[in-house]
């Protein structure tokens, strides 16, 4: 569960002499089991992305700053130390953790002091990816629509071919992974979720999950109220799926 440690906006020029004197992070959830699989973690959702997902149920990290409300750096600071007995790792989610130029210096220091790293992703930024894969224990990526279907999803052109690069940036690496894809049916049928999934399969993924879609803090009025949930993910789909990948999983 999300809680803001401070719904106080950062003091402007504060100093902390450490590479996390600039993160923006606007939301943390102290512990959690699912978030980085194996690890008992932490997740600092990180303030902006550019994309604007009909489903996205993190809206209020889509401003950048000064939009949102930061923690303070100090309170971060001292989150860490004190969970260091009790957390594995740290994940970077959002927002969009890879908006950020700072991301690898984030991730360098939090990793300094003894965590695990985590990601979690939608790609859009594939060069800022790969640099911060060789810091990241696992990642979790998003993976919208099938690729040459993407805006319907982000309401962004070109976002397709950008999720494709960094797919295979990821694939490429030795970094534990999944993909993952929020399924309603006013955005994906069943046969947009096959080509999804074979796509992925033919560029060598072994890790897809599905997860159904959350009503809440949707701002997307249409898909809210939609019928979804009386539909859910049929029998057939799982079956196709589990055959495609060696680790499939369906998220309700």
């Amino acid at each position: 569960m999300k809680e803001n440690i401070s719904e106080n906006p950062r003091t402007p020029g504060a100093a902390v002499p450490n590479s996390l004197d600039t993160i923006c992070v606007a939301g943390i959830t102290p512990f959690t089991t699912i978030d980085f699989p194996g690890r008992l973690a932490g997740v600092f959702y990180l303030q902006g992305c550019p994309w604007r997902c009909r489903y996205c149920y993190n809206t209020e990290f889509l401003p950048f700053p000064p939009g949102g409300s930061l923690i303070p750096v100090e309170k971060i600071l001292q989150f860490l130390q004190s969970r260091k007995k009790n957390l594995e790792g740290i994940v970077f989610s959002g927002g969009e953790p890879t908006a950020h130029e700072a991301l690898g210096n984030w991730m360098r220091a939090v990793k300094e002091m003894g965590y695990e790293i985590g990601l979690h992703t939608n790609g859009m930024f594939p060069e800022r990816l790969r640099e911060v894969l060789p810091l990241c224990n696992w990642v979790g990526m998003d993976i919208k629509a099938p690729f040459d279907g993407y805006e319907k999803v982000t309401l962004i052109p070109g976002s397709g071919e950008i999720a494709r690069q960094s797919a295979a940036i990821l694939l490429a690496a030795k970094t534990a992974y999944e993909f993952r894809t929020t399924v309603h049916p006013d955005l994906l049928s069943e046969e947009d979720v096959l080509e999804m999934a074979r796509e992925l399969a033919v560029m060598g993924a072994k890790n897809y999950v599905l997860q159904t879609f959350r009503p809440e803090h949707c701002q997307d009025k249409e898909l809210r109220e939609s019928s979804f949930h009386a539909a859910g993910i049929s029998t057939n789909l799982r079956l196709s799926l589990k055959s495609m990948f060696a680790n499939f999983q369906v998220r309700e």
